[in-house]
C-alpha cells in the first residue's frame, strides 16, 4: 500500500517537471538596462540586458539605433554571464531600440527588442556650419585704370653711326690728309726744281 502511493506520488512529481525541462531548455530575457519604455532626460553611457541563461558572443547579436534608424552604439558588446552591455552613443532625442538575438542550448535563437526614450539630444551627424563673410567696414576702392602712355616703353635714340661697333673712321681721315699733304709737298718740290 505504501509503496503504491510511493509510486504515485513519483509519477506526478515527474507529469509536474516534465514540461519545466524543455522550457529551461530556452534562453529568455529577464531584465534591461535601461527598463522597456523608460523615458530619459539624460541618455545611459550604456544598455545592459539581462538573460535568463549564460550568453554565448559567437550567437548573439545586438543592435542599438536610434531616430531615423541611425546606429546609436559605440564599440563591440561586452560578455559577463547572461549579461551583454553595449556603450550608447547619444544622438537626437527621441525613441532608441535594443535588437536582440540569442540562441538557447537546444539551438533554437530567441528574438526581441525593447524601446526607450531620451527626451534631450543633439545631432547624431551634426553638419558642420559654415561662417557668412563679414562684409567690409569700407567699400574697397577699384582699382584705377592703367595709363598706356606712363607705361609703354621709352623709345630709345638711334645709336650714332660711328658707335655702332665698326672700326673708327678718324684714323683714315688723319692716314689720307697725311698723305696728301705728303703729294703736295712733293709737288711744290718739283715745281721749284723746274723753275731753276
Amino acid at each position: 500500500m505504501a509503496a503504491g502511493w510511493l509510486v504515485a506520488i513519483v509519477m506526478a512529481l515527474g507529469v509536474a517537471l516534465w514540461p519545466a525541462a524543455p522550457a529551461a531548455a530556452h534562453n529568455s530575457l529577464t531584465g534591461s538596462d535601461p527598463r522597456d519604455g523608460a523615458r530619459l532626460a539624460q541618455p545611459p553611457t550604456r544598455v545592459e540586458l539581462r538573460f535568463l541563461a549564460r550568453l554565448d558572443p559567437k550567437t548573439t547579436k545586438i543592435t542599438l539605433t536610434g531616430p531615423d534608424d541611425v546606429p546609436a552604439s559605440r564599440g563591440a558588446p561586452t560578455f559577463e554571464g547572461s549579461r551583454v552591455r553595449v556603450a550608447f552613443a547619444p544622438g537626437a532625442a527621441g525613441r532608441y531600440t535594443v535588437a536582440y538575438q540569442v540562441a538557447s542550448s537546444d539551438g533554437h535563437p530567441i528574438k526581441g527588442e525593447i524601446r526607450f526614450t531620451v527626451t534631450t539630444g543633439t545631432p547624431a551627424d551634426p553638419s558642420p556650419t559654415t561662417a557668412s563673410p563679414t562684409p567690409s567696414a569700407e567699400p574697397s576702392t577699384p582699382a584705377a585704370p592703367t595709363d598706356v602712355a606712363t607705361t609703354a616703353p621709352a623709345v630709345e635714340p638711334a645709336a650714332d653711326s660711328a658707335d655702332d661697333g665698326g672700326p673708327p673712321v678718324w684714323p683714315w681721315v688723319v692716314g689720307a690728309v697725311a698723305v696728301l699733304a705728303a703729294l703736295a709737298g712733293g709737288l711744290l718740290a718739283r715745281r721749284r726744281s723746274t723753275t731753276r
